[in-house]
C-alpha cells in the first residue's frame, strides 16, 4: 500500500512537473514572435482633421477613419459602465484575463453547439485590435492573454479604458464613442443620456447587425440588455432603468458642413494640407485647420455665382427637359419622396409636366401640384417642355401683394407659382477677400462641386479682358499721365513689316469717340485708348507692373497684352487688385491661416505676405477712376448698393469669357464666367451683363455687416476737374500732362521699340 502511495505521488509529481514544463513551453512557443505593445502607452489612433471657419464653425472633416478622440472626463460617468456591463464587468477586478468568463463562454458555447459568446476582456480586445491578426487559433488566443496581462502592468485601468472607448467600431463611418454620439444621436458624448448611451455600449458585438438606423428594433433589444446588465451589477437604480427603457429613441446624425457649402473651398484647403504634410498626416493625423472662410459670405457667394451661371444659360434659352416619361411611368416618378423643406429653402426639385396651355404648365411632384406662369416661361420661346417631361423647378419668388399673409399650410399651395429652372451649361468662379490681410473669406469654382470638383476661381488660366486695363492704366500714372490725359480714340492699325498682315483692334460697342481723358476712357473701356497708353508707355513696363502687383501668369511683350490677350487665374487677378484697395500694397490670398497638431502644438501660422506694388498716391487715383467705372461706365449697375465701390468689367473676343473685380477698402470680390471649353456665351454677354450681377447680390447680402468706407486719401493728393467731375492728381503735377494728345499725329505704327516684334499673325492669334 505504502508503495502504491509513493508510485501515486511520483507519477503526480511529474504531471505536475510535466504540466509545468509544457506550460512553460507553450508560454515561450507562443512568446517567441510577440509584438512590441509599449506604443500604444502613446496611443495615437487615426483621427479626423478638422478645418474650421475663421470664426470656428466646420468647415468640413477629413479622415480615414471617423474618429474624434475624448478622454473618460468628457464622457458621462455612466458611459463608460455601459460598456463594462456589456462586455467586462470585472474589468477592474482581472489582470487582463479573466478565466471565470471564459470558462463561462465555454459552458454556454458548448451548450449551444456553436461559439456564441466570447470571454475576452477589454484589455484583450484592444490587443486584438491594434496588435495582432484577426486569425483565430490557439497560438494567436495565448499571444492575446500574454500580452493583455503584460498590458495591464503597463498601463492604468483608466487609460485601456480610455484606448478601448476610442477605438472601438460602431457602424456607419464611426470610430470611437465621440464619432457614435455624433453619428446616431447627433449629439456630443458629453450629452448622451442614459438610454443613449446604452444603445452605442451594444452596437460593438455586431455594428452592422443592431444598427438602429436599419434595424431599430434590434438596437432596442440589445439597449435593453445592457440596461439590465448595469442593473443586475447594482451600477443604476431602477427608476433609472424604467426611465431609459421608456425614453423615445430618436436617430439623427449630426449635421456638418463636409462637401456641402463651401465644397470648393474644402478642396482647396486639402490639397495645400496633402502638399505640406502628406496624405497619411492629413486623413489620420488629427489636425486642426483654421481658414478665413465666412460661412455667410460662403453661402451668399454661392448662391450669387449660381443664380448668374442659371440666368446666362437661359438667356440662350430652352435645352430640354432632363427626360421624357410616358404615361405608363408617370405614377413610378410621382411616387417618388420630394424633401418639402429643401424644396421650401431654395432647393430645386424634379417635377413632371403633366399640362401645357397658354396660360402655363402644370407639374406635380411628389404629392404636390404647382403651376409655372407663362410670364415665366419667356425664356423657353415658344419651345418649352411639353406634357411627360421631367424638368427642374423652384419656388417662384414672393409676390409683394402678398407680403406679411399668413402661408397655406399645404405644400406647395395648391396652384402655387414655379420657376421652370435648368442646370447651366456655362461654368464660372467667384472669389472674395479681405484686401488688407488677404485672408480668403469666399471661394467658388463652379455650379456643382458634386459633379465637376475644377475649380474656376483657382484652377481655370482664362484670358482677362479689360480687368488687365487697370494695370495698364497704374503704370500711365507712374509715368506721369494723370486722368486728364487726353488720348485718341480712334482707329489703330498695325501692318507687320515682314507677312504685311494687318492687326486692327476695335472696341467692343465699336465706332469712335475721338480726343477723350483717361478717366473716361477706363470708365468706358475703350480699347483703342488702352492700347496707345501702353505703347506710349512701353509694353515692359506694364508687364513689370503686372509682376509687381502679383500676377503669376508669363505674359508676352505684345501690344494685346494690354488688353488682357493673357490668361490668368481669378484668384491671382484678384491678389493683383488688392494693391488697388489697399494703398498700392498687393497681398497674396491666404486660405489657411493656422494649423495646429492634435496635442494643440501650433504646426503652422501664416501672416499677411504683402508687397509694395505702386505708390499710395498712384492706388488712390486709380480707385477714383474705378470708382467712375461704377458711377458712370460700364459697371453702373452696382450703384445700386449704394457704397463707394471702385472695380471693373472685362469682357473677351466673342463674348467667350466674362468678368468683373470690384472692391471697398474691407473686401474684394471677383467673379468669371465662361464656357469650360472656350465657345461663345452669345451675343451680349459681357461683364457687366453676366458677371456683375453675381458681384451684385453676393455685395448686397453682406455689405449690412460693413459700415460705409472711404477709400483713405493718402499725404500728396491734389484734386481738379476733369470733365466735369473732381478727380485726383499727385501733388505738383501738372493736371494737363500730356497736353499733347496721344495719338494725334496720325502715326500708325505704334509697337513697342523696346520689345521684340511679335508677327502680324501672332497679333491676330492673341488679340480679341
Amino acid at each position: 500500500m505504502r508503495k502504491f502511495i509513493l508510485f501515486f505521488v511520483l507519477f503526480m509529481a511529474l504531471c505536475v512537473v510535466g504540466a509545468g514544463v509544457g506550460l512553460v513551453g507553450v508560454y515561450f512557443w507562443a512568446a517567441s514572435d510577440l509584438p512590441g505593445f509599449k506604443n500604444l502607452t502613446e496611443y495615437r489612433p487615426p483621427v479626423v482633421t478638422t478645418v474650421t471657419t475663421h470664426d470656428g464653425k466646420v468647415l468640413g472633416n477629413l479622415f480615414a477613419e471617423k474618429r474624434f478622440l475624448a478622454s473618460l472626463s468628457e464622457m458621462p460617468p455612466f458611459l463608460p459602465k455601459a460598456f463594462l456591463a456589456a462586455e467586462d464587468s470585472s474589468f477592474y477586478q482581472h489582470e487582463g484575463v479573466d478565466p471565470v468568463a471564459i470558462f463561462r463562454a465555454f459552458v454556454k458555447n458548448l451548450q449551444a453547439g456553436t461559439s456564441r459568446q466570447g470571454g475576452s476582456t477589454i484589455t484583450q480586445q484592444i490587443i486584438k485590435r491594434l496588435l495582432l491578426t484577426p486569425e483565430r487559433s490557439f497560438k494567436r488566443k495565448i499571444k492575446e492573454a500574454i500580452l493583455a496581462y503584460r498590458l495591464e502592468r503597463y498601463l492604468t485601468k483608466d487609460e485601456i479604458l480610455t484606448i478601448y472607448l476610442n477605438q472601438i467600431f460602431f457602424g456607419s463611418r464611426a470610430y470611437g464613442v465621440e464619432s457614435a454620439a455624433r453619428t446616431f444621436f447627433g449629439v456630443h458624448v458629453k450629452d448622451l443620456t442614459l438610454a443613449q448611451a446604452a444603445v452605442l455600449a451594444g452596437l460593438p458585438p455586431a455594428p452592422s447587425r443592431y444598427n438602429p438606423y436599419k434595424d431599430p428594433d434590434a438596437a432596442k433589444v440589445r439597449q435593453k440588455y445592457v440596461l439590465g446588465r448595469m442593473l443586475e451589477l447594482g451600477w443604476i437604480s431602477q427608476a433609472d432603468h424604467d426611465k431609459a427603457v421608456r425614453e423615445p429613441l430618436v436617430y439623427k446624425a449630426m449635421e456638418e458642413q463636409s462637401w456641402g457649402v463651401g465644397a470648393y473651398y474644402l478642396e482647396e484647403v486639402r490639397r495645400w494640407l496633402v502638399d505640406h504634410y502628406g496624405e497619411d498626416t492629413v486623413y489620420t493625423g488629427g489636425l486642426k485647420v483654421v481658414t478665413g472662410c465666412d460661412l455667410f459670405h460662403q453661402e451668399q457667394a454661392e448662391k450669387a455665382l449660381r443664380g448668374a451661371l442659371v440666368a446666362s444659360s437661359k438667356r440662350r434659352g430652352w435645352r430640354g427637359p432632363v427626360e421624357s416619361l410616358p404615361p405608363n411611368q408617370w405614377n413610378d416618378f410621382l411616387a417618388q419622396d420630394v424633401n418639402m423643406d429643401q424644396f421650401k429653402a431654395g432647393a430645386w426639385a424634379k417635377a413632371l409636366v403633366t399640362e401645357a396651355s397658354p396660360r402655363g404648365l402644370t407639374v406635380r411632384f411628389g404629392k404636390s401640384t404647382g403651376t409655372i406662369d407663362a410670364k415665366f416661361l419667356g425664356w423657353t420661346r415658344n419651345k418649352g417642355p411639353r406634357p411627360g417631361d421631367v424638368v427642374f423647378v423652384s419656388l417662384a419668388p414672393e409676390d409683394p401683394r402678398n407680403k406679411g399673409k399668413a402661408p397655406s399650410k399645404t405644400a406647395p399651395r395648391a396652384g402655387e407659382d414655379l420657376i421652370l429652372q435648368q442646370e447651366p451649361d456655362v461654368q464660372g468662379g467667384m472669389v472674395s477677400m479681405d484686401p488688407k490681410s488677404g485672408a480668403v473669406l469666399a471661394v467658388v469654382g463652379g455650379f456643382s462641386f458634386e459633379k465637376s470638383q475644377f475649380n474656376r476661381a483657382t484652377q481655370a488660366l482664362r484670358q482677362c479682358g479689360s480687368t488687365f486695363k487697370p494695370i495698364v492704366y497704374s503704370a500711365a500714372i507712374d509715368e506721369g499721365m494723370t486722368p486728364a490725359t487726353r488720348v485718341m480714340d480712334s482707329p489703330f492699325i498695325y501692318e507687320d513689316p515682314v507677312t504685311h498682315k494687318i492687326w486692327k483692334p476695335e472696341n467692343y460697342e465699336g465706332g469712335f469717340q475721338g480726343e477723350m481723358s483717361l478717366r473716361s476712357a477706363l470708365a468706358k473701356s475703350r480699347n483703342l485708348v488702352t492700347i496707345r497708353v501702353a505703347q506710349q508707355i512701353g509694353i515692359q513696363k506694364v508687364i513689370q507692373r503686372a509682376k509687381d502687383m502679383g500676377i503669376e501668369s508669363e505674359l508676352g511683350p505684345y501690344l494685346p497684352i494690354s488688353l488682357g490677350a493673357g490668361a490668368v487665374h481669378l484668384i491671382n487677378l484678384c491678389q493683383a487688385y488688392t494693391a488697388f484697395a489697399n494703398g498700392g500694397e498687393s497681398v497674396k490670398p491666404r486660405f489657411v491661416l493656422s494649423v495646429t497638431g492634435p496635442d494643440g502644438q501650433e504646426l503652422y501660422k501664416s501672416e499677411p505676405e504683402r508687397r509694395q506694388s505702386m505708390s499710395p498716391q498712384t492706388a488712390f487715383i486709380m480707385d477714383a477712376m474705378l470708382r467712375e467705372v461704377v458711377r458712370a461706365g460700364t459697371a453702373g449697375k452696382a450703384t445700386v448698393i449704394g457704397k463707394p465701390i471702385a472695380g471693373k468689367t472685362g469682357t473677351t473676343n466673342d463674348e467667350q469669357d466674362a468678368w468683373f473685380i470690384g472692391f471697398t477698402p474691407y473686401l474684394l470680390t471677383g467673379v468669371y464666367l465662361g464656357f469650360d471649353q472656350v465657345q461663345s456665351m452669345g451675343k451680349g454677354e459681357t461683364g457687366g451683363t453676366a458677371a456683375l450681377p453675381a458681384f451684385i447680390e453676393y455685395r448686397m447680402a453682406v455689405e449690412p455687416f460693413y459700415p460705409t468706407e472711404e477709400f483713405p486719401q493718402p499725404p500728396g493728393i491734389a484734386w481738379a476737374s476733369v470733365d466735369g467731375v473732381q478727380m485726383p492728381f499727385k501733388e505738383g503735377q501738372d493736371r494737363n500732362a500730356f497736353a499733347g494728345i496721344i495719338g494725334g499725329d496720325g502715326n500708325v505704327n505704334f509697337s513697342d521699340p523696346n520689345a521684340p516684334l511679335a508677327t502680324g499673325e501672332d497679333l491676330l492669334k492673341q488679340m480679341y
